[in-house]
């Protein structure tokens, strides 16, 4: 849910949508593949037995949110496909909208574009929210989740969080720096009026008793699942990740002292290290 840009890293690309190519490697290409009534862009990278989704964060896609994840995670071992949830990125159109149940039609169509790209079981890394995404999908679909990594998420929001979010509301008060990778995926008045939108979709969980986004799937989640969480991330407090350690059984909670909201970019072998072991084991 935070704001997955703060200090962030972002990764450009040329890919012609229209058709499926190739990038990175032989072995990867990207396409569309329809999925609930919308032409969901993905890439897809390695030859492993082991299918890894990857899913972005707010206004995130494949590239902007895990060009190292996509770049390094081991081909021999995992099969990893990076997504752009529909109205984000390249998975436009439709525009992006933010409905009350948005989290749970993001779960749907990820679980629903492995299934449609030939996957039987599989495993989620989620950021941000698309941790929040993942949660609720491993809820639902416990035959079909192998494992969960999830960084940068929380299963409700307090007013501090809101507060946090309305202060960055404004786009064009945020530097050209931060600005220009997203306008360069939206153009800038698309931008500022998507973000704009998110900001009033998050705040409609305020709302809700206890601020409540997910908090009762997570005792469903059987998925062995690492937390992974930034001890300097600006926008998500560490509260967020303990509740979910509490929260889902058997669960393991790393903390990365100097990460921050976006330690996979800023510490991508650390990271993937990580990632690596859990899903191995």
């Amino acid at each position: 849910m935070a704001l997955k840009f703060l200090g962030g890293r972002y990764f450009t690309f040329t890919t012609n949508m229209a058709a499926v190519t190739q990038s990175y490697s032989s072995s990867a290409a990207s396409g569309r593949q329809r999925v609930n009534g919308a032409d969901l862009y993905y890439e897809q990278t390695g030859r492993g037995k082991h299918g890894v989704l990857l899913l972005p964060g707010a206004l995130g896609s494949t590239r902007t949110d895990f060009g190292p994840q996509l770049k390094s995670l081991d081909r021999e071992r995992f099969t990893v496909v990076g997504w752009d949830p529909r109205g984000y990125g390249r998975s436009r159109p439709p525009d992006r909208d933010f409905p009350p149940d948005f989290y749970e039609r993001d779960a749907a169509d990820a679980v629903d574009l492995m299934k449609a790209l030939g996957f039987g079981r599989f495993s989620l890394l989620g950021w941000s929210d698309g941790g929040i995404s993942a949660l609720i999908a491993a809820a639902g679909n416990s035959d079909l989740i192998r494992k969960m990594v999830v960084w940068g998420s929380n299963a409700f929001i307090t007013q501090q969080d809101l507060d946090l979010y309305d202060a960055v509301r404004d786009v064009s008060k945020w530097s050209a720096r931060m600005r220009q990778p997203l306008e360069d995926v939206y153009g800038a008045e698309a931008f500022a009026d998507t973000w704009e939108a998110w900001v009033d979709g998050v705040a409609q969980f305020i709302k809700r008793p206890a601020g409540n986004i997910c908090m009762e799937l997570l005792p469903l989640i059987t998925c062995p699942t690492l937390i992974i969480h930034g001890e300097k991330d600006p926008m998500v407090p560490t509260l967020h990740a303990q509740y979910l350690h509490k929260h889902i059984q058997g669960s393991r909670l790393h903390l990365m002292p100097e990460g921050k909201h976006n330690l996979h970019l800023r510490f991508p072998d650390e990271f993937n290290k990580l990632v690596e072991n859990f899903l191995e084991d």
